[in-house]
C-alpha cells in the first residue's frame, strides 16, 4: 500500500469524526479540581473505612454480604469514601450517593434467609459510565455541556438487568464528550487521571471506569466500547476489559444498536470472574433485538482451562503509524506465556482486511450517530445546540456529518461486513488473534484532547485504536489482558480476539492467564 493511501485512510478516519466511545449535574471533583495534579489520595487505604475492601472483587463482596460478614451500607460507604479520598483522579462526574444510601439501608436489616434469597450481587456498589446509558430520574451528560441537565425518563435495559442482579448504583463515571477520543478529558469535567501516573490519561472513553477500578474505588464498573473504549482504558490502567460480540449485551430499549452495531456495553474489572459473572447476568436478547450471538455459561468457562489453542499473532499498525517497542514486547511476552501453557502461536497477515476503507467509514458512522443524538436533544428541549456547548473537534465533526448521504452510510455497513468476512475466514484457521491492545503507552494528558488543533490531535489518535477498532467494525469479541508493565511502571495490555460468540473461549483463556501471571494485587504505587 502506498504512503499516500495510508495517509488518506488516516485522514478519512479522523476527519469524519472517528470515535472510541460506547453509544451514541456537577461532578464530584469538577474541571477545576482535575486541572491540578495534586496528590493521588487524601488518605491511604488503611485510613479509610473497611481497609480490606480494596482487596475484594465484586464476587467476594457479594459473598461477604450474603454471609452477613459486612452490611451493604458498609461497603457502599467504603466506596464513597474512596471516591472522595481519590477525588484528584476525577473519576466520578454524577454522584447518586443519597439514592444508593437509601437502597443500602433497606438491605441492611435482612436476616440470613432473606440474604440467601436475594440476587447474586445484592448490595454490591457499582457505577455507570456517564455516556449512552439511562438511570431513570438521573442525569447522563455524555461529557457534554448540552446534556448536563438531561434527566432520564426511563431505565436502560442493561440498567434493569444490573438492578435485577442486585447492584447498588451510586454514581456515573467520566467519559470524554460522546466518547470521541481515547483520553477521558472534557471541558465540562476536566481530565481524568491515571492512578499509575497522574500526568497521564486513564484512557478513553471509559476512563472514569478504569480510573475508579484501578484506584480501588470499585472492583468493577460499567463501560462501553465503540472503537476500543473498554480495552484501551483497561490496558492503560492494568485491568481486565472485554468487549462482547455485537448484540450480546442489550443496548435498548430506545435504540437496539449503537453506531450501526459498532458499540457494545460491558464492564472493566480487576478479576476475570467478575467480568464473567456480570456478563452472565446481563447477556441475552431484549424485546425487538434481532442480532444475538450464542450465549454461553461464562462462569463454567472460568474452570475450563483451554488446551492447544491456535493463536495468530498480529503486530502491525494498519494505519502505518508504527507501534511502541513496549507494546510489541507486551504481545511477545503474552505469546511466550501462551506457548508455555500449551498453545500454538504463529504470526499472521491481515493485509486482506480493507482496514483503511473501514476506518474511513467508521468516521462517517460515528459522526452521524453523534449528530443524531444532538438533534434528538434539540427537539426534546426546543432549542438548537450552540457551538460553545461542544468540544471544537466534535463540533467540526457534526457539521461535516450534515453533508453525509444515505449512500455513505450503506457503504459503511457494506465495508464492515466485508471486513467481517475476512476475519471469519481467518478464524476458520485460528482460534484467537493476539495483538497489542494499543500502539502507544498511556498518553500524557492533553495529547488526545478534543480541544486542540485537529492536526495535532490526528498525529496521535491513530496510535490508540489501530488494533481495537477492527473488532468493533466487524462485531467480534475482544479483550485486553494486563500482562505487562513498562520499564517505568506503566501498565500495557495485550488483546485477544475471538470469532463471533466466542466469549466463553476468551473468558477461559483469560482465567488461565490470570492464574499463570496474576495481576489483581498490583497497585498503583501512589495508592499502595
Amino acid at each position: 500500500m502506498s504512503e499516500q493511501a495510508v495517509e488518506q485512510g488516516r485522514r478519512d478516519f479522523l476527519k469524519a469524526g472517528a470515535a472510541l466511545g460506547g453509544a451514541a449535574a456537577v461532578g464530584l471533583s469538577g474541571a477545576k479540581a482535575a486541572g491540578a495534579a495534586g496528590t493521588a489520595a487524601a488518605a491511604t487505604p488503611a485510613a479509610l473505612p473497611l481497609p480490606e475492601y480494596e482487596q475484594w472483587d465484586a464476587t467476594e463482596i457479594a459473598l461477604r454480604i450474603r454471609r452477613g460478614d459486612v452490611k451493604p451500607s458498609e461497603v457502599l460507604e467504603a466506596a464513597i469514601a474512596r471516591a472522595e479520598a481519590y477525588a484528584a483522579i476525577n473519576a466520578v462526574t454524577v454522584p447518586h450517593f443519597d439514592l444508593a444510601r437509601e437502597a443500602a439501608r433497606a438491605l441492611d436489616a435482612a436476616g440470613q434467609a432473606e440474604r440467601a434469597a436475594r440476587p447474586a450481587l445484592s448490595g454490591v456498589p457499582f457505577a455507570l459510565k456517564d455516556l449512552g446509558i439511562a438511570l431513570k430520574g438521573t442525569v447522563t451528560t455524555n461529557g457534554c455541556a448540552f446534556f448536563q441537565d438531561a434527566v432520564a425518563d426511563h431505565d436502560s435495559t442493561l440498567v434493569q438487568r444490573y438492578q435485577a442482579a442486585g447492584l447498588n448504583i451510586f454514581a456515573k463515571l467520566a467519559s470524554p464528550e460522546f466518547g470521541q477520543t481515547a483520553s477521558t478529558e472534557s471541558r465540562l469535567f476536566g481530565a481524568t487521571r491515571n492512578p499509575w501516573d497522574l500526568e497521564r490519561s486513564s484512557g478513553g472513553s471509559s476512563g472514569g471506569a478504569s480510573a475508579a477500578v484501578a484506584a480501588g474505588v470499585l472492583p468493577a464498573a460499567h463501560a462501553s466500547d465503540g472503537g476500543g473504549s473498554i480495552r484501551i482504558p483497561a490496558s492503560h490502567c492494568g485491568l481486565f476489559g472485554l468487549k462482547p460480540s455485537r448484540g450480546l449485551i442489550p443496548m435498548g430499549p430506545k435504540s437496539l444498536e449503537g453506531w450501526l452495531g459498532l458499540s457494545a456495553h460491558n464492564v472493566i474489572s480487576r478479576s476475570v470472574r467478575d467480568t464473567a459473572l456480570l456478563m452472565q447476568l446481563s447477556q441475552g436478547a431484549e424485546p425487538g433485538a434481532r442480532t444475538l450471538p450464542p450465549t454461553a455459561d461464562l462462569l463454567a468457562a472460568l474452570e475450563q482451562a483451554p488446551r492447544g489453542l491456535r493463536i495468530g499473532l498480529f503486530q502491525a499498525n494498519l494505519f502505518g503509524a508504527g507501534v511502541h517497542a513496549e507494546c510489541i514486547e507486551a504481545s511477545n511476552k503474552a505469546a511466550t506465556l501462551c506457548t508455555s501453557l500449551g498453545h500454538h502461536v504463529e504470526p499472521i497477515d491481515l493485509s486482506a482486511l480493507p482496514f483503511l476503507e473501514m476506518a474511513g467509514s467508521m468516521g462517517v458512522v460515528t459522526a452521524s450517530g453523534m449528530l443524531y443524538t444532538v438533534q434528538a436533544r434539540e427537539k426534546a428541549i426546543g432549542r438548537e445546540a450552540r457551538e460553545d456547548e461542544f468540544e471544537p473537534i466534535d463540533w467540526q465533526s457534526m457539521q461535516k456529518a450534515k453533508s453525509y448521504t444515505a449512500e455513505q452510510i450503506l457503504k459503511a455497513r457494506n465495508v464492515f461486513d466485508r471486513g467481517g468476512r475476512v476475519l471469519d475466514e481467518l478464524f476458520a484457521r485460528y482460534d484467537l488473534i493476539l495483538s497489542p491492545t494499543t500502539a502507544a503507552l498511556p498518553p500524557k494528558l492533553g495529547e488526545l484532547s478534543l480541544d486542540q488543533p485537529f492536526e495535532d490531535y490526528a498525529r496521535r489518535a491513530v496510535l490508540a485504536s489501530a488494533f481495537t477498532s477492527m473488532f468493533n467494525m466487524t462485531g467480534l469479541p475482544a479483550m485486553s489482558v494486563p500482562l505487562h508493565w513498562s520499564a517505568e511502571g506503566l501498565p500495557i495490555g495485550v488483546q485477544f480476539a475471538a470469532p463471533y460468540g466466542g466469549e466463553a473461549r476468551l473468558i477461559a483463556l483469560a482465567a488461565q492467564l490470570e492464574k499463570a501471571a496474576p495481576w489483581a494485587d498490583r497497585r498503583p504505587p501512589a495508592l499502595a
